[in-house]
């Protein structure tokens, strides 16, 4: 007969499962955004000047027309600098420049441009224009980041997650 000791802690076997990736680290996808809002705004503050939208805006006078026109300036831009390597390797400059990725969930496969363009970004930039409720979903979308699976909501509604790019 085996005696137990009453004080002992229960134990169980537990399996982990282990990712062939490696979801990409908080850090290191707050330096990619990071990166990738300084282009942008390298490119969309001077035309913002150019063309009187900083004037009209500060003075709360903002026309909905010019913003939907620098909006979509704004894709052009984006597209235009990260097309390629999205399509290539699920990368912006800036996650290529701290080593992370975008993938699919289920397959941890680049998934095509159109959908990197069509359901991760434009669905958070679109609620983002929305007044008072876009900025605290702009807030939101981030912060969902602290979850175990460190997926934001833009992730979530494209079913994609970053993980570390590996050398290739």
């Amino acid at each position: 007969m085996s005696e137990q000791n009453p004080y002992e802690p229960p134990s169980s076997d537990v399996t982990l499962e282990v990712s062939d990736t490696a979801l990409a680290g908080r850090g290191a996808r707050l330096g990619g955004a990071l990166i990738d809002g300084l282009i942008m705004m390298l490119v969309i503050f001077p035309a913002m000047f150019l063309t009187g939208y900083w004037e009209e805006a500060t003075a709360g006078e903002e026309s909905v027309a010019m913003a939907m026109l620098l909006g979509l300036f704004g894709l052009a831009v984006f597209l235009l600098v990260n097309a390629y390597l999205l399509a290539t390797s699920g990368q912006t400059v800036g996650k290529r420049l701290v080593g992370t990725r975008i993938v699919s969930v289920e397959s941890n496969q680049i998934l095509p441009l159109w959908k990197v363009v069509v359901a991760r970004y434009l669905p958070v930039q679109v609620a983002g224009i929305v007044p008072i409720i876009g900025p605290i979903l702009s807030l939101v979308d981030p912060l969902f980041i602290f979850r175990e699976d460190r997926r934001c909501v833009h992730d979530l509604i494209a079913g994609t997650r970053v993980i570390v790019a590996t050398r290739s």
